[in-house]
Formats: structure tokens, sequence, C-alpha cells
């Protein structure tokens, strides 16, 4: 049987003065309401809770029925609060927080932290920073588990429910702390020994105009990659044409190495296909440079155990 947890004091009495008590509720019903009003989606919430949509939307009607009152409008299109849910969250949600601070203060005094931390980055970003050092990671906080989701957006990573992103550049929200991830990311052209049977390596950057060449867009209707060099302390920028385009660096150096085309990509990245011999370098008297990746996260007064050993692992083992 599910333990209720009464929340203590009376509320305005009746015209006879008699002061009337505080409904019961259950304390897993309060953080259902919380983290429902938080996302405005019962699946969102679920997911933070680890269980279904159904058992939120159970969750909130019996809460609901316990304080005889409707905290959420719901029509199957959207959710949003009752003005007795808005008055009730914002009264119940900076409780819920201080609790949550307290706990994460006591994980930070403790030698094993413990949770889900959640990231959000792109592909390069995971292969470059993350990848190589998850083992170690997982080996080192035994209790913490990583949830990672990649993609080339840059969102709400806050809305979203994840504690960290990965992006290039630090332009994110002004409430965010962005924290650089390795060094300045060096562009460098390069193809497939097979792709040139038959053609000439290109000898120049404007040699580039005659080859197929591999273009990318940052994300899903962006804008391209540029292909800029540096040329003698002069930024040389060229519009280069090519049949395969993709939004992704991987698909670009994937098909590099089939022979398709030449690409524009960053050296760390491709440093695997470049020393087994499946790309070379062409054009090395040129290079384009590129911001760094940035690490960055909500601003916050406490930050739990399990995201500062997370940060400062990354940021050590991914030290310039």
């Amino acid at each position: 049987m599910n333990k209720k947890f009464t929340i203590p004091g009376v509320v305005q009495g009746d015209r006879t003065g008699v002061a009337l008590a505080s409904p019961p509720v259950h304390l897993p019903g309060l953080l259902t309401f919380e983290a429902a009003a938080r996302y405005l989606n019962f699946a969102r919430a679920a997911a933070e809770l680890g269980v279904t949509p159904t058992a939120v939307s159970r969750t909130i009607k019996a809460v609901e029925a316990q304080l005889n009152v409707r905290l959420f409008n719901r029509t199957t299109r959207s959710v949003s609060l009752t003005e007795a849910g808005a008055s009730l969250n914002s009264k119940l949600a900076p409780a819920l927080a201080l609790i949550r601070s307290s706990l994460s203060e006591t994980l930070l005094a403790t030698d094993q932290p413990s949770g889900t931390v959640r990231v959000n980055t792109s592909y390069v970003a995971y292969r470059m920073f993350i990848e190589p050092h998850i083992e170690a990671f997982l080996a080192t906080f035994p209790l913490i588990q990583v949830e990672i989701s990649l993609d080339n957006v840059l969102g709400d990573i806050v809305n979203t429910g994840f504690d960290i992103g990965i992006r290039m550049g630090k332009k994110v929200q002004n409430d965010m702390v962005a924290l650089q991830l390795g060094p300045l990311q060096k562009r460098i052209v390069v193809a497939a020994p097979n792709y040139f049977h038959g053609r000439q390596e290109p000898k120049s950057i404007d040699a580039l105009l005659k080859h197929d060449c591999i273009r990318q867009r940052y994300s899903v209707g962006g804008r391209w990659f540029e292909w800029k060099f540096d040329a003698r302390g002069q930024t040389v920028q060229i519009e280069v044409q090519g049949r395969l385009l993709f939004d992704e660096m991987r698909s670009v150096v994937d098909a590099a190495v089939r022979g398709h085309g030449i690409g524009f990509v960053f050296e760390d990245f491709a440093k695997q296909e470049l020393a087994s011999g499946q790309l070379r370098q062409i054009l090395k008297q040129h290079n384009g440079m590129d911001d760094a990746f940035h690490l960055y996260y909500p601003h916050r007064k406490h930050m739990p155990g399990k995201l500062r050993a997370f940060i400062d692992f990354m940021l050590n083992a991914n030290a310039a």
C-alpha cells in the first residue's frame, strides 16, 4: 500500500473559526504534477519519471480528485494549466527545487555521484570528444548512467529534458554556461586515392572548381558549410560544386572514402580514415580554421554531483 505524504498546516477556517485540515496527497502525485506542469506534455513528464504517459494521466486525475479541483485543461492536441493548477505550481515548484538542490548538495559530498546524465550533441562532437573517453568515464563512476541523443539542431536543452549540450561555438541562451571543449577545429581537403583514377589532383584552391566536391549543410534546411581557406594570411572562399549534399559530416567522410568526391572536413574527425589510408589530405598548404566545440549547461547555484563529474571528466580528457 502506498504511503501518503500529508502537507502540514491548515487552510483558512470557515466563519465558525474552525480550521480545515489540508487534504492528504501522495508525494509521487506532487512530483508527477510538477513534471507535467513544467513540460505541459504528459509524454515528456513520463519519460523523465520513468513511467508511461497513461500512468501520468491517471496520477494527475487522482491528485485532482483528492484536491477536488481541475489542475490541467487537456485536449487531444495540448495541455495547459488551469488557474488553480498555475497557482499550485507557483508554490510547489520552488519547494521541490529546494528539495532537489539539498539532495544534490548531499551527492556532491559523496565520493560516488549517481543518476542519469542526459547529453544532447551532434554525432561529430560525440565521436571526437565523448566516444573515446566514455568507457573510462563509466568505469570511474559506476553509479552514473549516460543517455546520449544525437542531432544537429541547437535546441533548448532544458525544455527537452537534457542536462548538457555540445555544439560548435558558444552562441547559446543567456542563462547557459559555455565551456570550450577541445581546440579550435582545423578543416582540411580530403579524398580517396581511387578518386583520382583518371583525374588530375588539384594543386590550387581554384582547381577545386573542376572537381566533384561533397557539400554539407549545418542542419536540415540550414546554411552550407563554407569552403574558406587561410592563404598567406588572407581568407579565400570558393563556391564549390558537386552532386552529393549532406547535413552530417560522417556522411561526407563516408562518401569521400568511397571515391564519390572531395570533402572538406575536420582533421580530427577524419583522423582514423587518414591513418588507415582510406583518405589522404590534398592541398596540404591550405586549410581552414573553424570555431571550437563548447559544452554548455544551465546556470545553477547547486550543480548535481553527476553533472559535475561528467563535465570535469570530459573537459580534462579533452584538454588541448
